[in-house]
């Protein structure tokens, strides 16, 4: 596996795995990696010839007071997993690389980005357009992977591909979970382990609500009934529970189509977020 830094390395060496019509799938990543990560490395490897997946703590999606300083970054072990998940290429720019002096370009996508995430971390969505963008332009890949834990973000890089004629085919991921259920994410290493115990009223919660969703009960029953099962469960406070059109994200009011449940919550000082796919009987 190739450790690259720079952007005109990055294009010899995606050229170069591109000879022969070969093709190529991007893995984008902040890094910490979980076996959620590495499930995306592994769909794209059955997809694509070869593999490069990122690791960049892209600042421009954190906001104030965000956990920007604090992310867990242990690059060492992070290559050592891509290198033993069959990658071609770890791309490691730094902040300077991604981002050169006097940079000041922004993507902005309209729409599913101003509720939800969008509502509660203002400007993350922008961060996340413009640097997977960047990503897109730097590695040139036919697929690019992402993880249905952060489904907003997919469907908010699916309209930016469809809107921008990317041309790059963006597939979805299955959440990975652990055995008990809880979604796997770089910031469960916060929790302390009473708050990983409590931490499973979470997606608990979004299971139960499903099922009254089935059964008839009005979304306003249904996710009052969650938002107070995860504070009960031992979280602070939720920021949203939700039920949207899982292709559009609009907001839903009875499950009449194919939906998401999306919630977020904080626990200590840990925000974490899951969703579930709910569907009409």
């Amino acid at each position: 596996m190739q450790i690259i830094r720079r952007v005109s390395a990055l294009r010899t060496a995606v050229a170069a795995l591109k000879t022969g019509d070969k093709s190529i799938a991007l893995v984008p990543t902040m890094g910490a990696l979980h076996a959620g990560h590495l499930a995306l490395v592994a769909a794209g490897k059955d997809r694509a010839d070869h593999v490069v997946a990122s690791i960049f703590v892209n600042p421009k999606q954190f906001g104030p007071n965000e956990d920007l300083d604090r992310y867990p970054r242990r690059e060492t072990e992070d290559v050592a997993a891509l290198e033993a998940a069959g990658c071609a290429i770890a791309w490691l720019p730094d902040a300077t690389e991604m981002y050169p002096p006097c940079f000041v370009t922004s993507i902005g996508v309209g729409g599913a980005t101003t509720i939800l995430e969008g509502a509660a971390r203002p400007g993350h969505f922008d961060g996340v357009a413009t640097v997977v963008a960047k990503l897109f332009n730097q590695v040139r890949p036919d697929i690019a992977l992402f993880g249905e834990k952060d489904y907003q973000q997919l469907a908010v890089v699916r309209r930016m591909a469809a809107d921008l004629n990317f041309g790059i085919d963006i597939v979805g991921v299955p959440t990975v979970r652990d055995p008990d259920g809880l979604a796997l994410s770089s910031r469960n290493v916060y929790l302390s382990a009473e708050q990983r115990r409590q931490a499973l009223a979470l997606p608990q919660a979004l299971h139960d609500a499903a099922a009254a969703l089935r059964r008839g009960a009005s979304a306003r029953t249904a996710l009052a009934a969650a938002s107070n099962a995860i504070v009960e469960g031992g979280f602070d406070s939720v920021d949203y529970v939700a039920l949207h059109d899982a292709e559009t994200l609009a907001p839903l009011e009875t499950l009449s189509t194919p939906a998401r449940l999306l919630a977020a919550a904080r626990i200590g000082g840990t925000r974490l977020i899951d969703n579930l796919a709910v569907l009409p009987d």
